[in-house]
């Protein structure tokens, strides 16, 4: 063996510390003025009567917080929240996971065809979406409607997004249609890494695809499956509100009402930026809270192939 005695020049490592801050500093840089900087202004605002508008912030300490309390709309916000919350991932997780097992495993000759169908939802705007969906539900001229009438003996004119009964149940479609495709080239994408020598052996065992999925394919994949959930928990909590403002305007009788719509409402609309701003932070604690519990309840030993 040649030993050598060389070290590396002068200079190198601070060079090599500021080509790494290179990338990192314009990221970081971004990241505090597009995150760190409005989730502190947010929770600074929430501690002000303030329309907005007005050259004048009155401090009103905790005042906001005590209205919050006071809001007989929150707790139905939150509950229809977490109503999103659960189906969604009941829903997208079922079908995302389904649709990715089946293309993969089956090995349809179709896959690519399939895989642009899936995700041909996550293409389209929200606003699209909302729109295209707010046709079918139409109670006159709505597909869903027509498609009911060919099974009764007079029209059907079901007001799905006008009954409270039905309203919340008539948003998850197309929430749920909306993701999928997303989630399932993600699992896709994990189920593709699994070596094919393991479905061998387990084949030869005698394992059908129901045990080769529960024993090798969910385990393996499981630190995907559980990231997905709690980014579908994420997005939900802080972003349902585009489907509910093209699809119900938070109605009827704010039945359909989230937190992130409300806030909407209260900041843009009714010119109460002060208390939009507190129920920022409302969502960003349940944000938390929730993501916390998760980590903790889907945690699994790590496995390695």
């Amino acid at each position: 063996m040649i030993k050598t005695d060389k070290k590396p020049k002068a200079g190198y490592a601070a060079r090599r510390r500021l080509f790494i801050a290179g990338f990192l500093l314009p990221t970081f840089i971004l990241f505090c003025i597009f995150t760190i900087y409005p989730l502190l202004r947010g929770l600074y605002l929430s501690f002000f009567d303030w329309s907005g508008g007005s050259e004048t912030m009155n401090f009103i300490g905790f005042g906001n917080y005590k209205d919050l309390l006071d809001d007989e709309i929150i707790p139905r916000a939150i509950k229809n929240d977490y109503f999103l919350v659960f189906w969604k991932v009941i829903f997208i997780m079922l079908f995302a996971t389904f649709f990715a097992v089946a293309l993969t495993r089956l090995k349809l000759k179709e896959y690519g065809f399939y895989r642009v169908i899936f995700f041909f939802p996550n293409i389209i705007s929200v606003a699209v979406i909302g729109v295209l969906w707010s046709f079918i539900y139409n109670p006159h001229l709505g597909f869903l409607n027509a498609f009911l009438s060919l099974f009764t003996n007079k029209p059907v004119e079901t007001n799905w997004l006008g009954d409270a009964r039905l309203a919340m149940w008539s948003l998850l479609p197309p929430s749920v249609w909306a993701g999928i495709g997303f989630y399932m080239l993600l699992i896709i994408a994990s189920i593709l890494g699994i070596p094919s020598s393991l479905y061998e052996a387990a084949s030869i065992d005698g394992a059908g695809q129901w045990k080769q999925f529960t024993r090798i394919t969910l385990p393996l994949i499981w630190e995907q499956f559980k990231t997905s959930i709690i980014h579908i928990v994420i997005t939900t909590l802080n972003g349902s509100f585009i489907i509910v403002k093209l699809m119900t305007d938070g109605g009827p009788d704010n039945q359909t009402q989230v937190l992130g719509y409300y806030l909407y409402q209260m900041g843009f609309k009714q010119f109460h930026l002060s208390y939009g701003a507190t129920i920022g932070v409302l969502i960003l604690i349940l944000s938390m809270i929730t993501t916390l519990i998760l980590q903790r309840l889907l945690r699994r030993d790590t496995i390695e192939m």
